[in-house]
């Protein structure tokens, strides 16, 4: 997702079970709010955008999607070696039922505090300076993704990135969306994210790094409820084990971020991780992400639209979609090569700890990479 390591060009939960929707006039009806909500989310003059009130956000009810189709013997396998002894067996045995959901299953993840946001975003790989963030209020962007850890980020050294920087572009206006971009599929397209292959413990390494990513957010100001976007950029789908293999780290980050208070989110190449992760829901898997970060670079958004997903699946406000990667925009005669988004999903609760301290975080060495 870096504007340094583009993904590739052909690149979110709701809590509640029901039964299936009849056919007819409800399916046309959810057509069309569909489609309204897409025109509104994105209509109006440039610098607009829609953003909830900072209140809790209480579950929602959502109409299910299609009952699942018998898996095969590629989804037994990566069911099999995603549910490592690490999980506790509860978890494994929960209701059969929310497999017929379009819904991520885990309803007690529900976001209790952290702000909506619904309107345009961009992301880049370095967070800029206040002063450019200052002069991109001229812009229609009014949220940004900030790279805040991992081992794995196109750019380690985020200099601008500090308490105060999330404190004062929080104050400017701006809603900040986390990402954090930690070891990668062992089959990962990219050569310069393959040196961050997830290991032979991907149940572990995954409880790690989320524990990782809540300690960097934390540091920053970036409080409990908030989500915390991981970053799987596209790998081979098709390799079987090694999708077994990133599916294992992905659930064992979102259980112990969820553990911790926060709200897991969830970054890929819509033909890849996305469809990875939608194929699970079907099946009933537990510990999927709570919100989904799909990116497809189609030159338009698609928020509710994305072949990848059910139509009703993280729904409603639980969705961001990457519609197109590294393009130079200039506003207040500041220039930055940028990622654009359309936004309906949770953004960052900023707490006012951030804005005492002054130091910049700097996460520990990974014991298994050797980097810094």
């Amino acid at each position: 997702m870096s504007t340094n390591a583009p993904p590739s060009p052909s690149p979110l939960r709701p809590p509640y079970a029901r039964s299936a929707p009849p056919p007819g006039a409800r399916a046309v009806a959810t057509a069309l709010v569909v489609a309204m909500a897409g025109a509104a989310l994105l209509a109006g003059p440039a610098g607009a955008s829609a953003v909830a009130p900072a209140v809790p956000v209480a579950p929602v009810p959502v109409a299910p999607a299609l009952a699942p189709t018998a898996p095969d013997a590629e989804s037994d396998t990566a069911s099999d070696a995603a549910a490592p002894p690490e999980s506790p067996p509860e978890s494994q045995s929960e209701s059969e039922s929310e497999s017929d959901s379009a819904s991520a299953p885990d309803s007690e993840s529900a976001p209790v505090s952290a702000p909506r946001f619904a309107g345009k975003a961009f992301d880049t790989c370095e967070a800029p300076s206040l002063a450019v963030m200052r002069a991109w209020l001229s812009s229609p962007y009014r949220a940004v993704g900030v790279y805040f850890g991992g081992r794995g980020r196109g750019c380690p050294v985020q200099k601008e990135l500090t308490p105060a920087w999330v404190a004062s572009a929080h104050a400017m206006g701006w809603k900040l969306l986390p990402l954090f971009v930690g070891s990668q599929a062992p089959c990962v397209h990219s050569a310069a994210k393959r040196p961050y292959a997830i290991g032979s413990t991907p149940w572990s390494q995954g409880v790690q790094e989320a524990g990782d990513a809540v300690r960097a957010a934390r540091a920053l100001g970036i409080g409990a409820s908030s989500p915390l976007y991981l970053d799987i950029e596209a790998f081979r789908l098709e390799d079987t084990s090694c999708a077994a293999t990133t599916l294992s780290f992905v659930r064992a980050w979102n259980r112990e971020v969820r553990r911790l208070g926060y709200l897991p989110g969830y970054y890929s190449s819509a033909d890849t991780g996305i469809r990875q992760i939608e194929k699970e829901r079907k099946a009933g898997t537990q510990d999927l992400p709570s919100v989904m970060w799909f990116a497809r670079w189609r030159g338009a958004p698609a928020l509710y639209t994305e072949t990848s997903l059910h139509p009703e699946a993280w729904m409603p406000h639980a969705r961001i979609h990457q519609y197109v990667g590294n393009v130079a925009e200039t506003y207040g005669g500041r220039r930055m090569l940028i990622d654009r988004n359309a936004v309906d999903a949770p953004v960052a609760y900023v707490t006012t700890a951030g804005t005492a301290a002054s130091t910049r975080f700097r996460p520990g060495p990974d014991p298994d990479s050797g980097a810094g």
